[in-house]
């Protein structure tokens, strides 16, 4: 196994404007392989749009979703990925063939589809079905999976993921400021967005504080570190698109807290009370046009 240069990337989409967000994730894949990255990885429903999704009807979310692999954005997606010479891993809404609606995360190199994910916890919209698998695939000789946003929130699914092979976890989000029931949380107004030129420190506050990033490193990171040991790596801190590249080593494996704790693991004790019957609690506040209801995350 050798190193893996990753790139993350940040940009304001455009809600359900494909063609803009493919077209700012041709440019900042550009970036990020000169940057030297082998894979860059962008934020849940980066191509469709996610928030707005809240106020869309079922047909309207057929509209907007696409098959997978064999859907316009796919094509796309591989385009630049042959562009670039790198692997790309975005989200958009999926539907399949009886029109079954998934919020959907793949990679995709320049030969095509290398994985497609669907989210185990999905909400924003009450038409989206639940995934039923974990995903585990090769990426540069590396095994990879893939959990989005909420997912991570369950640690039995990092804890999954990881034991079936995976090495590496893309976990995109689209978390922070949007609306929640937990304390703290909520939309950023507008106008700070809006005026972020002349005033940055007031946004910023916005983004640091329990509506952004505070609330993120309550969590987060533990999640991280079952599979890494802690790295020195740049935060993403401009208020605008942006690509930060990092590279994982083999090494950095090996040394981690998780592959200790995986070691470490007593099932004996413990594999029959995990795998007891249990019914899921969709524990979900849905956002409709009429209402100020809030969604969980």
């Amino acid at each position: 196994m050798k190193n893996l240069r990753v790139a993350t990337a940040q940009f304001e989409n455009r809600s359900g404007d494909k063609a803009h967000n493919l077209s700012v994730i041709r440019r900042l894949a550009g970036q990020a392989a000169a940057q030297g990255a082998q894979a860059v990885a962008f934020h849940e429903c980066s191509v469709t749009g996610y928030t707005f999704a809240r106020h869309l009807s079922r047909e309207q979310m057929l509209d907007l979703a696409e098959p997978v692999p064999d859907g316009p954005s796919i094509a796309v997606l591989a385009d630049i990925a042959r562009e670039h010479d790198i692997a790309v891993l975005a989200g958009l809404f999926e539907k399949d063939t009886q029109d079954r609606l998934f919020k959907a995360y793949v990679c995709v190199d320049k030969n095509g589809l290398v994985a497609k994910y669907r989210k185990l916890h999905p909400f924003i919209n009450p038409h989206l079905l639940p995934g039923n698998e974990y995903v585990v695939f090769d990426l540069c000789g590396w095994k990879c999976g893939i959990l989005i946003c909420y997912d991570n929130n369950i640690i039995e699914n990092v804890r999954a993921t990881a034991l079936l092979g995976a090495d590496l976890i893309f976990m995109p989000h689209v978390t922070m400021c949007t609306p929640s029931t937990r304390p703290g949380a909520g939309f950023v107004d507008p106008k700070l967005w809006k005026n972020r030129e002349a005033d940055p420190t007031s946004l910023r506050l916005e983004f640091d504080g329990m509506k952004g990033r505070a609330w993120l490193m309550k969590w987060l990171p533990t999640r991280a570190y079952d599979l890494w040991r802690q790295q020195d790596l740049p935060d993403r801190r401009t208020l605008g698109d942006e690509v930060i590249t990092a590279t994982c080593t083999p090494e950095k494996l090996q040394q981690s807290g998780g592959h200790r704790y995986r070691k470490a693991r007593r099932p004996d004790l413990y594999g029959n009370i995990i795998a007891q019957p249990h019914q899921p609690e969709q524990k979900v506040v849905w956002l409709h046009p009429s209402s100020d209801d809030t969604t969980e995350e």
